[in-house]
């Protein structure tokens, strides 16, 4: 049984064949942490916690003076009752006190999982995929109970955690803080690693090692960010690409989050994530429910190699939804780079012919085909086609594009408004906003107000006349700023801090629309590039636009830090001209390609204008990408060269079945007289034969795990390679 409740203990044991995690009822009270890892058999369980009196931790239990809950590893820690490290939650009682007792009353063991209510999730397609644990605790005289849920999946080194409270009171309530999850190691001899930047070099790696007191990243832009993505790990010391421990945790949640870590005296290592508490409450009226994101909780006894492949397959198989989720995507041909805003009907017929001639599949009509928009100053709310430009309309372009044998997408930013649109004149109220103060505004639009059901139900009936009014396969969902002024019109004083919140269930109540009424439209989520590149997007829209830096060099970094966490069928990646429009860079056409194609290609410049020697390339890897890209959507990722540690940069894609593999090489500047390298490959069968790009030499794959693969001297800058690796038979 994955999950197993010794009632003698009262300990629950949660596990599959590969992973434990233990959690006991201390004193009949409190949830406390016992055990995450590799997978164990317990024999004397109740031996695992100790407990000693401790100067200025005060006693919690009468008759026990050795029991504190400031010391005690626990599940979901409150604060006011003798525990002075960060709490996972805090509630405010109608008497304006935030102390709160709450305490086990119950539990619940099922097989599945079940859906949170106006929240993106992972799921299950059955219920024998997973089993789930929920513990009910109350607080009897706040008049509120708190659910703890765990689901754990037999086939993933994972287990999901939320929580929800329920008012069983008379009297609202307020909640200030409610993580999604909280976990005490029993030790702090740790490292830890994120993923920050900014617009134009997102996730980029950091790792440190722990220190005593709290270590925190968070986002209070209103979305995930491109400061800070929603992902934190625990690593041993020792930890590589491929052994060590590591405990990574993502937070299924598009808007404003805080991961924390803290290291108390006794070296016990506290671990949350949630939803920032920062600027936020949220009013709990009698008989009503609130609950948090889902936190994705991974363990790897593998490195980060093994984190990263869990997380790939549950993304990939168990968070991404719609037809889509299992099919390789068309490689795109976007007009943005190659005309900005200013083109003609005819100007976008002829990329496309460009495109379709070199074997593109789908052309995408960016910014610029919307009511008066010229520039980046007007027009957004104003979602009628500007027939200046399109005197045939998106039909009329659609219908040319489709006759072509090719798809026809289209980009649209819907939570946006101009304030020179006539949907800001007819509503100026419909943007967040906070009455009798400055509107600040960021790349000359402000955000709509989609707290209010009003604005949802304009913006699901325009886009269900936009994406119905011709034959659109593809759209790009854009959000090109952050939130500031946040506060909602409708909202009353008590629950303003509601608005962000709110903001983000009615984005996904959109989302959820939308998708259901298109289901064979693919959605690419945007948001000036990679800052809302999260899981709760990625459950709605399987792929999201990774940066708008789309220089080879600096894509490198980008693609290698997105990858900790999300699948390669998960990121776009284009081809742009150069010199690169983002930092000014030159590389050569066969390097772009290449870093493009490590992920979902695509293309993004003026490709009729191309030279006769680049269009020569880009026919020819496109017609190479149809073979690996199997590979790179669906097979398992090893990385083998970090671009963070010096000038070579390497990865690999293996089939399932290890009958086929794919390894990309990169060198940015070449060196003098260089030394001869060996690629130390992964994930192939040791025992099976390969054959390298058609060579007449087959290898064993435990020769090329062990001794390598030889590189070639390499005298440019700027140089690739690509190794097309499969299974043979002896010669």
């Amino acid at each position: 049984m994955p999950i197993v409740w010794n009632e003698k203990d009262r300990i629950f044991h949660l596990s599959n064949s590969r992973m434990s995690y233990l959690i006991q009822i201390v004193h009949g009270k409190y949830p406390a942490h016992l055990y995450w890892g590799r997978h164990i058999q317990v024999q004397q369980p109740s031996s695992i916690l100790t407990f000693k009196g401790r100067a200025f931790s005060p006693t919690t239990e009468s008759g026990d003076k050795n029991f504190s809950l400031d010391t005690l590893p626990q599940e979901y820690p409150a604060f006011g009752n003798g525990d002075f490290r960060n709490p996972a939650y805090q509630l405010r009682a109608p008497d304006g006190s935030t102390i709160t007792e709450f305490v086990y009353d119950s539990h619940e063991i099922f097989q599945g999982k079940r859906h949170l209510k106006g929240l993106p999730a992972s799921y299950v397609e059955k219920d024998s995929e997973a089993d789930t644990l929920v513990i009910t605790m109350v607080d009897s005289m706040l008049g509120v109970g708190m659910n703890i849920s765990y689901t754990i999946y037999r086939e993933f080194d994972l287990i999901t955690r939320s929580v929800s409270f329920e008012n069983r009171g008379n009297e609202d309530v307020e909640i200030l803080k409610c993580m999604s999850m909280s976990v005490d190691f029993h030790e702090s001899d740790w490292e830890w690693l994120h993923l920050h930047g900014t617009w134009g070099r997102e996730r980029h790696i950091e790792r440190q090692p722990l220190h005593h007191g709290v270590q925190m990243i968070s986002s209070a832009r209103g979305a995930s960010s491109h400061r800070h993505n929603p992902f934190v790990a625990l690593l041993s010391k020792n930890a590589s690409e491929e052994h060590g421990d590591v405990y990574g945790i993502s937070l299924v949640y598009s808007g404003n989050f805080q991961a924390s870590i803290e290291v108390d005296p006794f070296e016990i290592t506290r671990l949350s994530i949630g939803m920032n508490p920062f600027d936020f409450s949220w009013r709990l009226k009698p008989g009503e429910f609130f609950q948090t994101p889902e936190a994705l909780m991974v363990y790897s006894a593998e490195g980060l190699g093994g984190m990263s492949r869990t997380f790939h397959k549950l993304l990939r198989s168990r968070v991404c939804r719609g037809v889509y989720r299992d099919k390789v995507r068309p490689i795109l041909i976007n007009n943005w780079e190659a005309t900005y805003f200013h083109f003609s009907e005819k100007k976008l017929k002829d990329i496309a012919d460009a495109g379709k001639d070199l074997g593109i599949e789908l052309f995408v009509l960016d910014d610029g085909w919307f009511g008066r928009r010229d520039n980046d100053k007007s027009s957004l709310g104003d979602w009628g086609v500007y027939q200046k430009k399109l005197p045939h309309g998106l039909k009329g372009l659609s219908e040319y594009v489709r006759k072509k044998g090719m798809h026809f997408g289209l980009w649209v930013e819907p939570e946006m408004v101009s304030p020179d649109s006539d949907l800001y004149r007819k509503h100026p109220d419909w943007c967040l906003h906070v009455p009798g103060r400055h509107r600040t505004k960021s790349r000359n639009q402000l955000v709509l107000d989609l707290s209010r059901d009003d604005v949802c139900d304009f913006l699901i009936d325009t886009f269900t006349k936009v994406f119905s009014s011709a034959a659109i396969s593809y759209v790009k969902w854009d959000m090109n700023r952050n939130m500031t002024e946040v506060g909602s019109a409708i909202l009353p004083p008590d629950r303003q801090k509601e608005t962000a919140h709110r903001y983000m269930l009615g984005l996904y109540r959109i989302l959820d629309t939308l998708t259901e009424r298109f289901p064979s439209i693919l959605f690419e989520s945007c948001s000036g590039g990679g800052g809302r590149f999260d899981p709760g997007m990625l459950y709605y829209m399987p792929q999201t636009w990774t940066s708008d830096d789309t220089d080879a060099v600096e894509r490198l970094k980008i693609q290698y830090g997105t990858s900790l966490v999300y699948p390669a069928i998960a990121m776009s990646a284009h081809v742009s001209d150069v010199p690169n429009h983002q930092v000014g860079r030159t590389t050569p056409m066969l390097m772009r390609c290449h870093v493009a194609m490590a992920a979902n290609l695509g293309f993004e410049l003026n490709i009729d204008k191309l030279s006769h020697d680049d269009k020569k390339v880009v026919k020819e890897k496109i017609h190479q990408y149809h073979q690996l890209k199997e590979m790179v959507c669906f097979g398992d990722f090893f990385r083998l060269l970090s671009p963070f540690s010096g000038m070579d940069t390497a990865w690999m894609y293996v089939a399932p079945d290890q009958e086929q593999a794919v390894v990309f090489y990169y060198k940015i500047l070449a060196t003098p007289n260089p030394p001869f390298l060996r690629l130390k490959l992964r994930g192939l069968n040791p025992k099976k034969l390969y054959n390298i790009n058609n060579g007449e030499q087959p290898f064993f794959g435990d020769e090329l795990i062990q001794i390598g693969l030889a590189l070639p001297l390499i005298k440019n800058d700027f140089t690739t390679l690509i190794f097309h690796i499969k299974g043979c038979q002896a010669p």
